[in-house]
């Protein structure tokens, strides 16, 4: 880059501040005063996903090449975005009901459960199914990436190879499994887990991380349903989702739970 370059660039032109900010734009109609919160908060959150992701994709090739003392960098780094998404519910949950409901006709056919970059984190975390793929019309950049995506292997996957070169027992068939297939605890695997926390202590530490991510996420869910429930109660969502129905249904289902049945056995 030029000296010229270098010289001209200022925090509003790198970080594109203009730009930025003018892209909090209420349905017409409005705006009612806790409509901005309302875009910001997501907005917010959308800008976390992507970090996620991108983090995600380093942790699975740090994991991958072995490097342990990176992958826990970026896991724990992984963790503490987990924690500030959950602090900003404190935020969102200072709006009532009555104050969402000032512009919540508004929102249509919007919903939480459009966003792509929240299902591909489901399913870099794991998750395999195709119908999450039906709130996106095929074609579509975001269904292109989240098909691809599901034939990906998760970053469990990543951390059992990592453990395998350690010379730690993980079974052929968990290593060499369908990355379209659901995972499945296995008993083999959690053999793996058990030898790695008794004679490996780093990576016990990796494991250990892969924890915190898992208590994160069911936390960050935990407190998704309450401020639902807070917000509108048991009706449906927008967009005609189930609202706090589904989101309750997916409590206490750890996405890696070979971490947490292995505990069974210490």
């Amino acid at each position: 880059m030029r000296d010229d370059e270098l010289r001209s660039t200022t925090y509003s032109s790198y970080l594109r501040i203009h730009e930025l900010l003018s892209l909090q734009t209420p349905r017409a109609g409005g705006p009612e005063h806790d409509e901005l919160l309302f875009i910001v908060i997501h907005q917010t959150y959308e800008l976390w996903f992507k970090t996620l992701l991108h983090e995600f994709a380093r942790a699975g090739e740090r994991l991958r090449a072995g490097a342990s003392h990176d992958a826990l960098a970026t896991l724990g780094r992984i963790r503490t975005i987990l924690k500030t998404l959950v602090s900003q519910v404190d935020i969102l949950e200072t709006m009532t009901p009555l104050q969402f409901g000032t512009f919540r006709d508004r929102l249509d056919a919007a919903s939480g459960f459009q966003s792509a970059q929240f299902r591909e984190l489901e399913v870099v975390l794991g998750r395999r199914d195709t119908t999450l793929l039906a709130n996106f019309a095929q074609g579509s950049s975001e269904y292109d990436r989240l098909r691809d995506a599901l034939g990906t292997p998760s970053i469990w996957h990543s951390a059992l190879v990592y453990l395998a070169a350690r010379n730690h027992a993980v079974p052929h068939d968990a290593l060499h499994a369908d990355p379209r297939s659901p995972y499945q605890p296995h008993d083999g695997v959690q053999d793996a887990l058990l030898h790695a926390y008794r004679h490996d202590g780093e990576a016990a530490l990796v494991l250990e991380r892969f924890v915190d991510i898992d208590e994160g996420l069911q936390e960050w869910r935990y407190r998704h349903v309450k401020m639902v429930e807070r917000t509108i109660g048991r009706r449906a969502g927008t967009g005609g989702s189930s609202g706090a129905e589904y989101l309750a249904s997916t409590l206490f289902r750890p996405v890696f739970p070979d971490v947490w049945r292995v505990r069974d056995r210490f």
